[in-house]
């Protein structure tokens, strides 16, 4: 079961040095075997052949639209998908252009642009935890089995909450919140997992037991290959 894990992987973000230790706690703790494939943002323009894509933290990215086709290939080729920090961010840019036609931009990326979809957080959040207030019956709630989690985050910039009833409106649902009310977790229904989030699953514990999104995204990825394997 391959995965695409989207980023510029650096031994300075702690997300990425994560990764084999999760990937070896998914096959030992659930029996999920994954393949994890390193994709650069500026090599992510064919990702049709993953079982699944991860666009990991670790903005600003060496190509926005490489980390923007990822995040559109899993939608649109009903991929299951997780972004985390800077995942979510260009998670929310793909489906703000691509399905609200939404001339937006990145305030990480393009500073001097006019109309902001993901702008500077009033207080960054970088080292941080936080509470997060989960939507009862949306699928992170289901997944955690809980109401509200404390995460733990690394980032600067989020959701321009201007922009959040027209998200929903074209069927993004945003299914936890900060204590202040600003978002954290968005996910889209009818697909078979897109899931996105503010903070770092990655980052906790120490590392031996997934979080139980990482884990969930495992599962779906393994349900999404099944098929593809019995065909062969």
């Amino acid at each position: 079961m391959r995965i695409a894990l989207v980023a510029d992987r650096s031994p300075g973000v702690r997300s990425h040095a994560r990764v084999p230790r999760l990937i070896e706690a998914l096959r030992e703790r659930d029996g999920i075997a994954l393949d994890p494939y390193w994709i650069p943002t500026t090599e992510a323009d064919d990702l049709d052949g993953f079982d699944g894509i991860w666009i990991m933290p670790g903005s600003p990215y060496a190509s926005e639209a490489g980390a923007v086709n990822a995040a559109r290939t899993a939608r649109e080729r009903r991929i299951p998908f997780l972004g985390t920090c800077g995942g979510f961010q260009h998670m929310l840019l793909e489906y703000g252009r691509n399905v609200c036609g939404l001339d937006v931009e990145h305030a990480e990326n393009t500073p001097g642009a006019g109309a902001f979809l993901l702008e500077p957080l009033s207080c960054s959040l970088a080292g941080h935890e936080g509470l997060v207030r989960l939507t009862p019956g949306s699928r992170i709630e289901q997944i955690m089995g809980t109401t509200s989690i404390v995460e733990a985050y690394s980032c600067s910039y989020g959701l321009n909450d201007a922009y959040r009833g027209t998200l929903t409106e074209h069927g993004l649902v945003f299914s936890g919140h900060a204590e202040d009310g600003m978002v954290r977790v968005a996910e889209l229904p009818g697909h078979p997992f897109f899931v996105g989030t503010l903070f770092q699953p990655e980052l906790a514990g120490d590392g031996r037991r997934p979080h139980p999104l990482i884990a969930a995204f495992a599962a779906a990825v393994q349900r999404h290959a099944q098929p593809a394997a019995a065909a062969r």
